[in-house]
């Protein structure tokens, strides 16, 4: 794309570190992903290599640390991408928790093909709790109107034409609750166990947001003490480090994830529902376009 809008970019493979801050001498625009914590110290090496504007290929900018950026000069900037990547993802996450498609899969991979004893659910069954109504929440619910269930908002700033509660309400009510939340302190464990005990029993979570805003032990406890039927999740506290690494021969600092493995009715996948060509082509043109209004003054 970097012809296309007259840019000759620097490209490197490793993620941005206090270390490796000298790649960036001669830019004052960067682009970074959103894989690696960018620590006060690293931005402010990257200040004193005369970067001054921080552009992330994400939504989120939970892993910088905004405030400090500004204090060194640097300011930060965010991407929007298609929101259908994560909704269509998500509606995949609920309908494999409702039918218990880890566990069917898991049998028949193991030549077990006799019917299981728990049966799925239809969602048009189903009341549907939508926790955050920004573009992505917005889109998930565009997708659930085709399923006929009914569907349930909780936002700060509600913008969708639903039937909005208060989220103690939302809880009660919803068979399953899906979470687009940004984080911030103060949604950091915005599903705690409190809330956890508010949900209806045998209720689905499904989380396609970020990590923190669940409390892994919390939903463990309800998980493995059959509270909840079930969580999809591709989005775990502590999931730094981890997702995105071949582990495959090395021990996982994560006794939470293991623990929630083991379970047949959770679904975990590596923070990957926004990974399509289509939301990675709109990620790298909006970064190079947040850049560009930078440096000609726009931005």
């Amino acid at each position: 794309m970097a012809p296309g809008f007259g840019v000759v970019p620097t490209l490197t493979t490793e993620a941005v570190s206090e270390a490796n801050t000298g790649l960036a001498l001669g830019n004052r625009c960067i682009s970074i992903g959103h894989k690696t914590k960018v620590t006060r110290a690293t931005l402010s090496a990257l200040s004193r290599a005369g970067v001054e504007y921080l552009s992330t290929r994400s939504v989120g900018c939970n892993h910088i640390d905004v405030s400090h950026a500004e204090s060194v000069g640097i300011s930060v900037g965010n991407v929007a991408y298609s929101p259908d990547s994560v909704a269509d993802y998500t509606l995949m996450l609920m309908l494999m928790a409702v039918r218990h498609a880890k566990a069917t899969i898991r049998r028949a991979d193991a030549h077990d093909y006799r019917l299981s004893e728990t049966r799925g659910k239809e969602l048009r069954d189903l009341t549907v709790g939508v926790v955050g109504t920004g573009r992505i929440g917005t889109a998930v619910i565009d997708r659930l109107r085709g399923f006929g269930c009914r569907v349930l908002t909780y936002d700060n700033r509600p913008r969708s034409s639903t039937d909005h509660a208060p989220i103690d309400e939302l809880l009660r009510r919803s068979d399953i609750v899906t979470l687009h939340t940004p984080l911030t302190a103060e949604t950091r464990h915005l599903i705690d166990r409190r809330r956890i005990e508010q949900m209806k029993h045998g209720a689905f979570i499904v989380n396609t947001g970020r990590g923190p805003l669940i409390e892994n032990e919390a939903l463990l406890s309800a998980l493995e003490s059959g509270r909840l039927g079930g969580a999809a999740l591709d989005v775990l506290d502590g999931e730094e480090g981890i997702f995105y690494t071949d582990c495959r021969n090395k021990p996982i600092e994560n006794p939470s994830l293991l623990r929630l493995q083991e379970l047949p009715n959770v679904s975990i996948s590596p923070h990957t529902a926004y990974y399509t060509d289509h939301a990675l082509r709109d990620t790298v043109r909006n970064s190079l376009i947040n850049c560009l209004d930078f440096e000609s003054g726009r931005k």
